[in-house]
């Protein structure tokens, strides 16, 4: 089983730093599951792993979020399990989610860039 996220920003149904399963991969699009739906993005905008995630991932807050409270600042973090958001609270090594209740360790030093 293989996992993948966004590494680009376009506008399309995938949640910025959110890890998805891949359903199957082909040289110019791959089809992810979506809440239980298939949705196919070109395979050169992912990031595809081979483990299931386990680290949130800090995401720069998007220019155009209208869905983001202002209170969380300039980046929030994603979790690894149930693609939840949340702000980040200080900084610490691991963070619970407070939709799935998990925990997890911090994403602080891996990088998610997407390509502007």
């Amino acid at each position: 089983m293989q996992w993948a996220r966004l590494q680009a920003n376009l506008n399309i149904r995938l949640r910025r730093g959110a890890w998805y399963r891949i359903r199957e991969v082909g040289p110019l699009q791959t089809e992810l599951e979506v809440m239980g739906q298939p949705v196919w993005v070109p395979s050169a905008f992912l990031q595809i792993i081979e483990t299931p995630p386990r680290k949130w991932t800090i995401v720069a807050r998007p220019k155009n979020a209208v869905r983001l409270p202002p209170s969380w600042g300039d980046s929030y973090a994603v979790c690894p399990s149930c693609r939840g958001r949340q702000p980040l609270a200080g900084h610490g090594a691991t963070m619970r989610c407070n939709r799935c209740k998990g925990t997890y360790e911090v994403g602080w030093n891996e990088s998610y860039d997407l390509m502007l």
